[in-house]
C-alpha cells in the first residue's frame, strides 16, 4: 500500500452509516502514550526521537489490528502528501511540523492512525463513521493492550499515564465526536448549545480539530480533562452530552420544517445549483455548500445523492487531494477552477 492508494478509496469515517449517520459524521478515540525513560518528543534529541522510532515500529505494524498497513516517514514526503493526511483526518498539524524521526502507520481502511514522536511518542487514533464511541473504544483499547505488551510505557500509580502536556495525563485519551450542526446555526440557537457544552468542561473545534474554525456547520466536541476518571466514564460522560446536542439539532431540524419550510428548501436547492454551475469555488464555499446539500439529503428533500457520496466529494476537493490528482502544484486561483470542475463532473 502506497500514499497514492488513499486516493482510490474512502476512509471508514467517512461511510455515511453508523448510528445517527444524518447528524453525526464520525466518533473518534485517541490515546498519548511515551515510552519510559525516554524524554517527551519535544525535549528529546535526535538519536532519542530515533530511538523511539525504532523501538515502536515493528510492534505497531506487527499488531493484529493494522490489516494492509502504511508506513510513512514524514521527511519522505512533501507538502502536498502532508497536507493530504491531515485533509484525511489521518495526521494532526503537529506531526506535520518538522521531519526528524517522526512517521505514521496507518491501517488499510482508515480506521487506525498511528502517529509516531508527535507531541507524545505516540499518538494511537481510531475513527469510525456516525455515533460510535464504545466500538471505537473496544478497537482501541485492544490495540493499546497489545502495544502494551511490548513497550514499556512511562506510567505512574498516582498520576496515570505520563503525557507531554498535563491535561492529557490520566488515561491518556481524548474522545471526540465531529456533528452537522445547521439547524442550530441557522435557528441561532447554536451559541447557546456550544456554551453549555464549554461550562461542562467538555471542548469545541472546527473541522480539522484543535486550532480551527467551524466550517459549514461541522463542529467536533471533545473532553478536555483525563485525570482523575476512567476512560469509560470519560466516554459515557461525552456520550450523554452528544445525545442532548443530536437531540437539539433534530428538534431545530423539525422546527425550521414546520415554520420555514420553503426558506430551508430555498438554501438547499440554491447551494446544489451553485455547486451544480459555479466555475469558480473556495474550499471554503464548497464546505458550506455541501453542508446545505447535505441537510436537503438528511431531510429527503433531496433524492438519489448519499451521504457516502457527499463525504467524498468533501474530502476530495481539499486542496492536497487536487493537486495530487493533478499530479502538480496548482496555485490557489487554479485549484478553485479545479474544484468546481470536479464538482460539477460528480454530479452529473
Amino acid at each position: 500500500m502506497t500514499i497514492n492508494d488513499l486516493l482510490k478509496q474512502t476512509g471508514e469515517w467517512l461511510r455515511g452509516t453508523g448510528p445517527n449517520s444524518d447528524i453525526i459524521i464520525s466518533s473518534r478515540i485517541r490515546l498519548a502514550r511515551n515510552l519510559n525513560k525516554i524524554p517527551f518528543s519535544r525535549w528529546a534529541n535526535k538519536k532519542q526521537t530515533e530511538a523511539v522510532l525504532e523501538a515502536v515500529k515493528t510492534p505497531v505494524l506487527e499488531s493484529i489490528c493494522m490489516k494492509n498497513n502504511l508506513f510513512l516517514k514524514i521527511a519522505d514526503l512533501d507538502n502536498i502528501d502532508k497536507q493530504l493526511l491531515l485533509e484525511r483526518h489521518l495526521v494532526s498539524r503537529e506531526l506535520i511540523v518538522g521531519s526528524d524521526n517522526k512517521a505514521v502507520a496507518i491501517s488499510g481502511n482508515e480506521a487506525i492512525s498511528v502517529m509516531i514522536n508527535e507531541e507524545d511518542h505516540l499518538r494511537i487514533q481510531v475513527i469510525e463513521s456516525g455515533f460510535n464511541l464504545s466500538d471505537v473504544w473496544k478497537i482501541i483499547d485492544a490495540l493499546d493492550d497489545e502495544l502494551s505488551k511490548k513497550l514499556d510505557f512511562a506510567f505512574s500509580s498516582d498520576w496515570g499515564y505520563l503525557t507531554a502536556c498535563p491535561t492529557n495525563t490520566g488515561t491518556g485519551m481524548r474522545g471526540s465526536v465531529m456533528l452537522h450542526l445547521p439547524a442550530l446555526v441557522l435557528s441561532k440557537q447554536i451559541n447557546k448549545v456550544l456554551a453549555a457544552i464549554l461550562k461542562i468542561g467538555l471542548a469545541a473545534r472546527g473541522f480539522y480539530g484543535e486550532g480551527t474554525e467551524a466550517i459549514g456547520n461541522f463542529f467536533q466536541i471533545s473532553n478536555q480533562v483525563t485525570l482523575g476518571h476512567s476512560e469509560e466514564e470519560l466516554i459515557d460522560n461525552l456520550e450523554r452530552i452528544i445525545r442532548q446536542v443530536v437531540e437539539s439539532e433534530a428538534q431545530a431540524r423539525e422546527s425550521l420544517m414546520n415554520k420555514n419550510a420553503e426558506m430551508v428548501k430555498d438554501r438547499i436547492w440554491r447551494a446544489y445549483g451553485t455547486l451544480k454551475s459555479a466555475y469558480i469555488i473556495t474550499s471554503n464555499e464548497s464546505i458550506e455548500l455541501l453542508s446545505a446539500v447535505r441537510l436537503g439529503v438528511d431531510l429527503g428533500i433531496m433524492k438519489g445523492i448519499d451521504r457516502l457520496f457527499l463525504n467524498d466529494l468533501l474530502i476530495t476537493t481539499q486542496p492536497a487531494h487536487l493537486q495530487k490528482v493533478e499530479g502538480k502544484a496548482l496555485s490557489a486561483a487554479e485549484r478553485d477552477v479545479k474544484r468546481a470542475t470536479l464538482i460539477k463532473e460528480k454530479l452529473k
